[in-house]
């Protein structure tokens, strides 16, 4: 389907991977089932950990996620080179829709299935019909393409490179990480991730209007150099919108954080969503919760306590006794 984050060609079980995230995509999307859609991924991420190639159901029956179903799924794939279900699917004009119009940012599984109904079944029937669209929708059929296309490293160290140079000159103070696969030290991105800080903000701060400032500051200097050229949102701490550094637009989001919540904003938003899940659960078993805001101890009676202090990442992985990785080690 569409809108999906499958394993990179280059992982030696990337066939069986991809028809399972498939899977998933159809069972989210056209069925609204989150059960199966989150069976589908967890057995997908499992088989794309494995450190060899995949030669049988039974094999693959072995690791976490993987159940009869899927590993009859893979011994059908592996004996005809292809799935029953997968075709049928590929003939079933709900999902055939569902998958073109879901293509467009902005457009989610159910506003798909709402304008199927209507007798939009692509996203060349969209262009005929702009006024079923929300301001989203429209930049995001505006930019299609655009959006598909893979972000170049070398392209993001540059558009990273007139942020920071940009922001500085505003105010010195920020802190700027681009987050997500780039961090992770990827070749390619789907978009562009954007954490930022400033050392007035914090989570006790009273002052409403301080974030919403220094956000809109950034985003209008960013404006004014002409990188940001189209704005889906901007709200108190989050900015989603477009950029353009070369020909190709891209999508870009902007994340204002509280400055003492920085560091476990920064190690959540940049991923991977498996490591997240793993350091989450070690968490657990340590003693303390873990989120995109803080760390917290778990007292006896089960209640997480005050936020611990945390001035890097390094802190959060030692308080849980978790061997530190560099980012480009959470893939």
């Amino acid at each position: 389907m569409s809108k999906r984050k499958a394993p990179a060609e280059d992982n030696i079980n990337h066939d069986f991977c991809d028809f399972l995230i498939e899977l998933a995509n159809y069972e989210k999307n056209v069925n609204r089932n989150i059960h199966k859609h989150n069976a589908y991924r967890k057995a997908a991420n499992a088989i794309a950990a494995y450190g060899k190639r995949i030669t049988s159901g039974e094999e693959a029956r072995k690791l976490e996620g993987v159940g009869k179903k899927i590993a009859e799924k893979i011994d059908e794939f592996i004996k005809t080179g292809k799935l029953r279900k997968l075709e049928n699917i590929k003939h079933d004009d709900t999902a055939i829709a569902v998958e073109s119009l879901t293509r467009v940012s902005g457009i989610g599984p159910a506003k798909a299935q709402e304008l199927f109904k209507l007798g939009i079944k692509s996203t060349k029937d969209l262009h005929n019909h702009k006024d079923k669209l929300n301001h989203h929708q429209l930049i995001g059929l505006k930019y299609l393409e655009d959006f598909e296309k893979k972000v170049p490293r070398s392209e993001i160290e540059l558009i990273e490179s007139k942020i920071r140079s940009s922001i500085n000159s505003l105010d010195p103070e920020y802190l700027i990480t681009i987050c997500g696969s780039y961090r992770r030290g990827k070749a390619e991105s789907g978009d562009i991730d954007v954490l930022i800080t400033h050392p007035k903000y914090t989570s006790t701060c009273s002052e409403k209007r301080l974030a919403s400032n220094l956000l809109k500051k950034v985003v209008n200097e960013l404006e004014e150099i002409s990188l940001i050229t189209d704005t889906i949102s901007l709200g108190d701490v989050k900015f989603m919108g477009v950029c353009k550094f070369s020909e190709t637009a891209r999508r870009l989001d902007i994340r204002l954080t509280p400055h003492d919540q920085y560091h476990c904003a920064t190690l959540y938003f940049t991923g991977s969503d498996m490591f997240n899940k793993e350091m989450r659960a070690h968490a657990i078993q340590e003693g303390f919760t873990l989120n995109e805001y803080c760390l917290r101890p778990v007292g006896s009676t089960g209640v997480p306590g005050e936020p611990l202090p945390v001035s890097s990442e390094r802190d959060v992985f030692d308080y849980i006794n978790f061997p530190y990785k560099e980012p480009c080690e959470r893939n």
